[in-house]
């Protein structure tokens, strides 16, 4: 029984120490160095973030502590006002990191675009600004002077990042509790809220275009090249290859041209965010495809004096969307940052589509030269049928 005791009590130490002070408390158990107090705080929903706040009507000030641990020890920490809209993109930002000298600091950025990250002055005066880092979280003091007859909800956006290059921060991930990590601040009846909806929605639509353009371009764009590169190597399979070949590239064309609106929609809805390599290789993709699903339309008969220039504009074209195909789809999953068990899966399908190409390859030269051999020695009918009778060999 005393054993028993003992074990239970070790455990809960054990239980004690592991648990992070920074993940255990929530605001209202907060205190700080500085002793100041607040009339409200909240415990924001994303990123283990809080809100200490203190709203003056008489003066229009808002006093804040925003409380978060940076994504890194060598991050930064962000809370911002957005008199304009309800994401980072036009924000009245303070963002908090560790200087090169070691101390902490509090600097004001103006994020007109996502392009466009420079410290500024804000549309608003900020007073008593500081910041400190302890027990691994970062904290910002600060007050602001809203305008007069400021509008109430206001818009807030915090963030976290998770580094500082040249006292500049990084850009932080794009994830879906830093995506959701906005909402509304009610000066007057003191509740802060974080909008999770729409953000879920967007990860919702980048993982669906992502998927789209991995299984078009990425997979079966490479199978349907595979198609008609060896099945055709088999006089057997002819006609069958060539349908099974339009069929699979038909296929992956609509699907692809399925993830190409969605990024479209995407791209509509992030002003100020540009992936432009991914963007550019995605609009030559689409072009290159359509250019070459019409062209099927258009091709000459086997024995047409032009079906030898078709062919090496088909195959071109071919290879090419084949080969920026699979370069974007890289693109892409660097873009999304998925788990990386899905990088790890997509490299495993496409290693294992390029083993099948190598073997098939030497399989299909292997039967070509076979063939031709075959047809160099082969005498023509009654080749043995008289004395000096020998038809010419075929071609």
């Amino acid at each position: 029984m005393a054993s028993l005791r003992f074990s239970a009590l070790t455990l809960t130490l054990l239980l004690f120490f592991l648990i992070s002070p920074s993940h255990s408390q929530t605001c209202t158990s907060q205190k700080f160095t500085n002793n100041k107090l607040y009339q409200y705080c909240n415990d924001l929903p994303q990123l283990s973030s809080y809100l200490h706040w203190t709203y003056d009507s008489q003066k229009s000030t808002l006093s804040i502590a925003f409380v978060a641990p940076p994504a890194k020890s060598d991050g930064w920490i962000a809370w911002a006002i957005n008199p304009t809209g309800t994401g980072m993109v036009g924000a009245q930002s303070l963002i908090a990191f560790k200087q090169s000298n070691g101390s902490m600091g509090v600097f004001t950025y103006n994020i007109s675009s996502y392009q466009s990250i420079v410290e500024s002055k804000l549309s608003f005066d900020v007073t008593d600004m500081s910041a400190d880092y302890s027990d691994g979280l970062m904290r910002i003091f600060a007050t602001v002077a809203l305008p007069g007859g400021a509008a109430t909800p206001v818009n807030q956006v915090w963030q976290v990042g998770p580094s500082v290059a040249s006292n500049f921060p990084a850009r932080h991930e794009f994830q879906p509790a830093n995506l959701n990590s906005k909402g509304t601040l009610d000066l007057l009846g003191g509740q802060s809220t974080g909008g999770t909806g729409g953000g879920d929605s967007r990860i919702k639509r980048r993982n669906i275009h992502g998927i789209l353009n991995a299984v078009s371009w990425g997979i079966m764009f490479p199978v349907g090249a595979m198609i008609a590169r060896y099945v055709r190597a088999f006089p057997s399979a002819d006609p069958a290859w060539f349908y099974l070949h339009v069929s699979c590239q038909f296929s992956a064309y609509v699907i692809g041209v399925a993830g190409w609106g969605t990024g479209l929609k995407l791209g509509s809805e992030s002003k100020g965010i540009q992936y432009t390599d991914h963007r550019n290789l995605g609009i030559a993709l689409f072009a290159l495809a359509t250019v070459q699903i019409f062209a099927l339309f258009l091709r000459p008969k086997k024995d047409h004096k032009f079906r030898f220039y078709w062919n090496i504009y088909h195959h071109g074209m071919g290879y090419a969307i084949l080969v920026l195909g699979i370069i974007n789809v890289f693109k892409g999953l660097g873009i999304l940052d998925p788990a990386q068990k899905w990088k790890s899966a997509y490299i495993v399908v496409i290693s294992v589509l390029g083993g099948m190409a190598l073997l098939l390859e030497a399989i299909t030269w292997i039967v070509v030269l076979r063939r031709k051999s075959s047809k160099s020695t082969k005498p023509y009918d009654g080749f043995n049928n008289g004395p000096g009778r020998q038809e010419p060999l075929a071609p």
